[in-house]
């Protein structure tokens, strides 16, 4: 007999047979995990090639965090679930705004139907901001590292987490942020034993560390770690990422930025030159100061927008200039959230608005970051065989369909 199942946004998925855990590493560029398993840094990950399976897929675009987080608990691309960015312009209210609200999310989460389903649930997110998203008609536990301190019964599903946890309070910009979800996830796993467990973590040291680097190799030997307890607890483990990540410099490490409102600025007549909204923007920019392969140009009249398209593609470091449509139907995106242009730079290189709106002074490395169609590629891992193993192009956000449905 089938085990009971539900359907989310067309999408079919059994109820757990056994506790699943999905993880969302922030960042995690596959080259990552390659270079931490050739200094013999994780074990357990290093094991998935032997008991588990190892694949790759796409993440949605733009390669940020909001929006492919969100594709990941809907199994949908931002057409359907209506997040399109970190930071976009509402319309109605006629100003740009963070996403962080879940009065933009039109679809419901795989996770709160789960919960209304009879399942257990719980939801650990590094950053707060991500937090009312995931948590979207949840009825169960959902907090996030960041203000762990501050969760209730009443607001969160639980309480008194840094005692739970046994590590103390996190900052936002650490590698501690992360490990705090992961401490929190196998303390939940002990004590809770949820049905269905998603975990998102930040992306502040793959900001800072290129792949192979010590701090780098240190962060994924500390996640190694605990996923190790996590599958020794007996939980199904699903690994995937909402981007990955790539330096942004020139051969010197010197920050390739293209300040794109400049250009348009300077070459605009009667403040006709366009708006640039950068969709990577959200409430933590120390560590990337706002910059990311993505960008959207509101232009202000419609007469206009051709030129502006072919001034913005004659930009050196431009990879491609599309129009709201082609965005719209190449990524699956929701048209009324996205400017008239898309922009998006080449793997090297970032965007911005104006020079004198970027605080550089917390880029103490040379900078890394995404959004860019470079960062797509991300992983798909779990502790457990996929039976068969799928063929067809996959995307991060079919991680809880394969993990449910699929695995033997």
């Amino acid at each position: 007999m089938n085990p009971a199942s539900i359907t989310v946004n067309n999408r079919s998925y059994r109820l757990p047979l056994t506790p699943t855990v999905v993880v969302c590493v922030d960042g995690c560029e596959q080259d990552y995990i390659n270079q931490a398993i050739q200094a013999k840094a994780v074990p357990f990950l290093e094991s998935l090639a032997r008991r588990g399976t190892v694949l790759s897929g796409n993440c949605v675009m733009p390669s940020f965090t909001n929006p492919n987080n969100l594709s990941i608990v809907t199994g949908v691309p931002p057409s359907v679930h209506g997040i399109c960015g970190n930071y976009f312009f509402d319309q109605e209210q006629q100003k740009e705004v963070l996403m962080n609200d879940a009065k933009y999310l039109w679809a419901p989460t795989v996770l709160a139907e789960m919960a209304a389903a009879g399942q257990k649930v719980a939801v650990v997110t590094a950053k707060d901001k991500l937090r009312s998203l995931l948590g979207h008609r949840l009825k169960g536990i959902c907090f996030s590292a960041e203000k762990a301190d501050e969760a209730t019964i009443e607001g969160n599903g639980i309480d008194s987490l840094v005692a739970r946890t046994g590590r103390p309070l996190p900052s936002v910009y650490s590698a501690d942020l992360s490990e705090f979800v992961f401490a929190a996830g196998v303390m939940l796993m002990r004590t809770e034993r949820p049905d269905l467990m998603y975990l998102s973590t930040t992306d502040y040291v793959q900001h800072k560390a290129a792949p192979g680097t010590p701090d780098a190799n240190a962060f994924y030997a500390m996640m190694d770690g605990y996923l190790a307890q996590l599958d020794e607890l007996g939980a199904v483990i699903a690994i995937t990422a909402d981007h990955g990540m790539n330096a942004k410099t020139d051969a010197l490490g010197r920050p390739n930025i293209i300040f794109l409102q400049d250009v348009l600025d300077a070459a605009g007549e009667d403040g006709k030159g366009g708006r640039v909204l950068l969709p990577i923007t959200d409430p933590y920019v120390v560590h990337h100061g706002a910059l990311g392969s993505y960008a959207t140009v509101y232009v202000s009249e419609a007469a206009r927008i051709p030129v502006m398209a072919e001034l913005i593609a004659a930009i050196d470091g431009v990879e491609e200039v599309l129009t709201r449509e082609q965005a719209a139907a190449r990524f699956e995106l929701p048209p009324a959230r996205i400017g008239d242009l898309v922009v998006l730079s080449h793997r090297l290189t970032v965007l911005g608005t104006s020079s004198d709106k970027h605080d550089l002074s917390g880029l103490t490395v040379p900078l890394r970051s995404h959004g860019g169609l470079s960062e797509q590629r991300v992983p798909l891992l779990f502790n457990r065989k996929l039976r068969p193993v799928p063929t067809r192009g996959l995307r991060n956000f079919d991680v809880l369909s394969l993990a449910l449905n699929e695995l033997g």
